[in-house]
C-alpha cells in the first residue's frame, strides 16, 4: 500500500446538497424555538395585514421563514438555467445570490422600521466608540451582528473581488453607514450610532470566516464561471 498517496490525497469536498439541507434544518430548529411569538403575528400575515406583520418583529421574522421554499425554488430555477447555459458552480453562485437577498432583505427592513416619533422628534446620534453599546444588551447586540451577516456570508462566494476578509469588512462598514445615514435623513425615531456600524461590520466579518473554507476553494476559478473550452486538435 503506497502511504504517501493516500496521505497527499486531496479532502473530498462536502456536496452542496448537504449544506443546503443542514441550512433548512437550521431554520427549521430556529423556527420550532420561536414558534409561539411568531404564531402571535400569524393572523395578521395570512390575512395579508399591514399592521400586526410588516410592521412588527414577529411578523417580519415569521414571513421571512415562511418564503424560504420560494427561495429555495428561486435557486433551483437559477441553477438549473447556469447549468444548462455550461455555468459552472452553478449551485453555489445561484444559492449566494438567493441566500444574500433574502437573509438580508428582512434585517434591512427591521432596521428602517420607523418609531413611534418618527418625523416628530429630533434626530440622534452618537458618534463615541462603544458609548451606546452597552445599552444594546445582548438581543441588541446579536441583531446587529446578523444584519450583514448573510451579506457578509454569501458575497465572497458570488463575487471574485469580495474574497478578502478586509474588503468583507469595508463592505459592511459601508452599507451600515448608508443605512444610519438613511435613519437619520428620513427621522426615523431612531439613534444613528457608530457602534452599529462596528458591530454589523463585525458580523459580516465573522460570517465570512464562517464560508471562508468553501470561497478560498473557489479562489483560482475562472472570473466569468463558464466552463473552459477545449482547443481545436490539429
Amino acid at each position: 500500500m503506497n502511504h504517501d498517496t493516500s496521505l497527499s490525497a486531496p479532502p473530498r469536498r462536502v456536496p452542496g446538497i448537504v449544506l443546503l439541507g443542514l441550512a433548512v434544518l437550521g431554520v427549521a430548529t430556529a423556527a420550532f424555538v420561536v414558534r409561539r411569538p411568531l404564531m402571535m403575528s400569524a393572523p395578521m400575515c395570512m390575512a395579508g395585514r399591514w399592521h400586526g406583520c410588516f410592521d412588527t418583529f414577529n411578523g417580519v421574522v415569521l414571513m421571512t421563514l415562511v418564503t424560504v421554499p420560494l427561495s429555495l425554488l428561486v435557486v433551483w430555477a437559477l441553477a438549473s438555467c447556469r447549468r444548462a447555459a455550461g455555468v459552472t458552480s452553478a449551485w453555489r453562485t445561484s444559492l449566494a445570490e438567493v441566500g444574500m437577498v433574502h437573509g438580508t432583505v428582512p434585517f434591512l427592513w427591521l432596521t428602517m422600521m420607523p418609531g413611534g416619533g418618527a418625523g416628530a422628534v429630533p434626530e440622534r446620534v452618537s458618534l463615541v466608540p462603544l458609548r451606546d453599546l452597552v445599552t444594546m444588551g445582548a438581543l441588541g447586540i446579536a441583531g446587529n451582528l446578523l444584519v450583514f451577516a448573510s451579506l457578509g456570508f454569501f458575497a465572497p462566494l458570488r463575487f471574485r473581488a469580495m474574497r478578502s476578509l478586509p474588503r468583507i469588512l469595508a463592505l459592511g462598514a459601508g452599507c451600515s453607514a448608508l443605512v444610519e445615514t438613511a435613519q437619520y435623513v428620513l427621522r426615523l425615531d431612531r439613534v444613528s450610532s457608530v457602534d452599529d456600524v462596528l458591530v454589523n461590520a463585525a458580523g459580516a466579518v465573522l460570517a465570512g470566516l464562517a464560508s471562508r473554507r468553501w470561497w478560498r476553494t473557489t479562489a483560482e476559478a475562472p472570473s466569468d464561471g463558464l466552463r473552459p473550452v477545449p482547443e481545436p486538435v490539429g
